[in-house]
């Protein structure tokens, strides 16, 4: 009987454990979503996006949503996959779309020649704010839009330049 007795408290206190698994499972699921589809945070740092971001290191908020729906333009600043390392993920601005000329520095420290491109069809022309020093579509071309991650709509650090991203 008392064996009996044990095994219902047993029960019950495995019952409790079940349904917070359960309730933490759903959370972090809910968590992943969330990061992964509709918003994240990123630190970004180095030279390449100077004056607009800091060498030290930003904190920015992208969201996930509008370049799958076809929202990414000239001027917005996005996060791409970098197409010569795809574990990195890098920060920089649209300059033209599929179809668009653009006319670049080819090489900004050495000389003042201007090469002109148009973007093929399905590519985004990305480039640093810092011609000077940002490995970008100067030197491997117009990317496919795929490779966008994500677009960056708030600073949240450092707290004296939160939300401006002039």
């Amino acid at each position: 009987m008392r064996l009996l007795g044990y095994l219902g408290q047993w029960r019950s206190v495995a019952k409790e454990a079940m349904d917070l698994s359960v309730t933490v499972a759903k959370f972090m699921g809910l968590l992943h979503i969330t990061d992964a589809y509709l918003c994240s945070s990123t630190l970004v740092y180095g030279p390449s996006m100077l004056p607009t971001l800091n060498i030290s290191g930003d904190v920015l908020l992208s969201e996930h949503v509008s370049h799958r729906i076809g929202k990414v333009g000239p001027g917005d600043l996005v996060l791409v996959r970098s197409p010569t390392d795809p574990r990195k993920i890098v920060t920089k601005r649209v300059l033209g779309m599929q179809g668009d000329k653009v006319t670049y520095f080819v090489d900004p420290k050495h000389s003042d020649r201007l090469h002109t491109t148009v973007v093929p069809k399905g590519h985004v022309w990305i480039q640093g704010d810092n011609i000077y020093s940002s490995f970008d579509s100067r030197t491997y071309g117009p990317i496919p839009y795929g490779l966008i991650q994500g677009k960056v709509f708030c600073r949240v650090w450092p707290p004296d330049s939160f939300g401006s991203l002039d």
